[in-house]
């Protein structure tokens, strides 16, 4: 197993244009005031849109008079994943660097995973290491991703991934706009999955790299239920919507397994199931030499203790 290892001190310092940062939020207003007070003092000094997916808690009106220099973009619904969509229209960076209301990134990062990006044309996302606070403990998903077993090109300068986590993740926005983002079927709950699909899919490779940090203090203000629903019922939908056949059965096997049997597995994959045709329609089977990451990935996927439907 590769050593995990500390983040070096950044090798330059003073603001990098090349990077912005978009990050999405609803109903979390003391926790969004955190992540953008560590946000506005990073010294990238990145441009930061936030947009506040429809909150009922004073939160768009505490970001307006705490963090003017913000660009605010306050939606009427919640759009959930799709906001992150929202965000990167409003910039013009090569990079774009997404945080959730309650991550933010340490100083330096941004700059490394823009050195990364800039080195490698196909590169199209770096994922980093999260680091849970308080007491900045390693996040279980950073082995997984240390030790990814997917295999890339030779000049890859990390692990090669098959997926990303978005609130730890830095995009180049030409590889993300080109493939249409989000997709707004998925909504939230492991969107991930599918745009790294059609990233590989386009030729854009993945990769994650240590000593680009990201800070995750989760935020009390959650509803589990919800997220496992739709977590566990869009990762049916990707699987149905780009596995072969023969891994599409096996997949939906293994992950209903996985899943607690009880009403709200039910609720999910009646979901699933309820949106067959639409996902009948848009089908597109990953080519051969995707699907062979994909498959890869499955042995680690059925015996993770850090992504669990029942959790």
């Amino acid at each position: 197993m590769t050593e995990l290892r500390p983040a070096p001190a950044s090798a330059s310092v003073g603001p990098d244009d090349r990077v912005a940062v978009v990050m999405i939020t609803y109903n979390r207003r003391d926790e969004a005031l955190r992540a953008l007070s560590r946000l506005r003092d990073l010294p990238e000094q990145p441009h930061i849109v936030v947009v506040d997916n429809g909150s009922q808690d004073g939160t768009a009106d505490a970001i307006r008079t705490r963090f003017p220099e913000v660009d605010l973009v306050p939606s009427p619904v919640n759009l959930g994943a799709v906001g992150r969509n929202v965000g990167v229209r409003r910039v013009d960076t090569p990079f774009v660097a997404f945080c959730d209301d309650d991550t933010w990134w340490e100083p330096g990062s941004l700059r490394r995973a823009a050195d990364a990006l800039a080195a490698h044309p196909r590169l199209g996302v770096v994922t980093g290491r999260i680091l849970v606070e308080p007491g900045g403990r390693e996040d279980p998903i950073n082995s997984e991703l240390l030790n990814s077993p997917v295999q890339g090109p030779t000049w890859m300068p990390g692990p090669t991934l098959g997926s990303f986590l978005a609130g730890a993740s830095v995009v180049r926005r030409e590889a993300f706009t080109a493939v249409g983002g989000f997709s707004e079927r998925l909504w939230l709950g492991g969107e991930e999955e599918l745009l790294a699909a059609d990233l590989a899919t386009a030729g854009w490779e993945l990769v994650h790299l240590p000593d680009v940090v990201v800070h995750h203090q989760a935020s009390v203000q959650r509803d589990s239920r919800l997220r496992r629903r739709h977590g566990l019922r869009n990762t049916l939908w990707f699987i149905w919507l780009r596995r072969p056949i023969g891994s599409a059965l096996r997949r939906t096997r293994d992950v209903l397994a996985s899943a607690p049997r009880d009403r709200l597995t039910a609720l999910a994959l009646l979901d699933a199931v309820r949106g067959a045709g639409w996902v009948l329609r848009e089908r597109r089977p990953l080519p051969p030499s995707i699907e062979r990451r994909f498959r890869a990935l499955e042995e680690s996927q059925r015996h993770s203790t850090a992504r669990r439907y029942g959790r």
